[in-house]
């Protein structure tokens, strides 16, 4: 009657989160350890697209959805957004038109680094005595300019995520800990 093959299954993020981040002592359950090391492993994304202002709101979105993935705070992501857009746009002016805006997202356990690069006819280093860098400094802690020997300029940022303080186990959100649910009380 039917086809006896089942399709390929696909794995989303977040039963990798949960694989790794499952801990328990029953058979079949990962060990604490390695999830750990799993945590510790570094993976890579790359984005690359038209080096046009019109395409910054994909590279906001992938940052804010990378930095939630490493649990950074609600405020470390929206400060990564906000660089990352103003890296983009002090790399535009510079990019050749038609020519692509690459963006590699280096994820770590406690920390996120980001290079955006474009091509540019007259590259040159991004302007460390500008409002736009102390901007840049002041949102992702450490940022760097790079120039290429194939015409490309390149700013890369890198933010440590926050370790919250009090309970291990709690997310660093008032009210909320682990991934379980709300705790606290109510009056009344």
């Amino acid at each position: 009657m039917g086809d006896s093959r089942s399709p390929a299954r696909r794995r989303d993020v977040t039963e990798d989160t949960a694989a790794t981040t499952a801990v328990g002592s029953a058979p079949g359950q990962p060990d604490p350890g390695a999830a750990r090391a799993d945590r510790e492993a570094r993976d890579r994304v790359n984005v690359c697209l038209p080096a046009e202002g019109a395409y910054l709101s994909v590279l906001r979105t992938a940052t804010a959805g990378l930095a939630a993935r490493l649990d950074f705070t609600l405020d470390e992501i929206e400060d990564l957004r906000i660089a990352v857009d103003e890296a983009c746009a002090m790399l535009l002016v510079q990019a050749i038109p038609g020519t692509n805006l690459e963006c590699a997202f280096d994820l770590g356990a406690e920390e996120m680094t980001i290079t955006v690069s474009v091509v540019a006819a007259q590259p040159r280093m991004p302007a460390r005595d500008t409002f736009s860098w102390t901007v840049l400094s002041a949102l992702a802690g450490s940022v760097e300019g790079r120039l290429g020997s194939d015409g490309k300029v390149a700013i890369v940022l890198r933010k440590h995520r926050e370790i919250p303080s009090g309970v291990p186990g709690t997310s660093g959100v008032p009210g909320i800990t682990g991934s379980s649910g709300v705790s606290g009380s109510r009056s009344g």
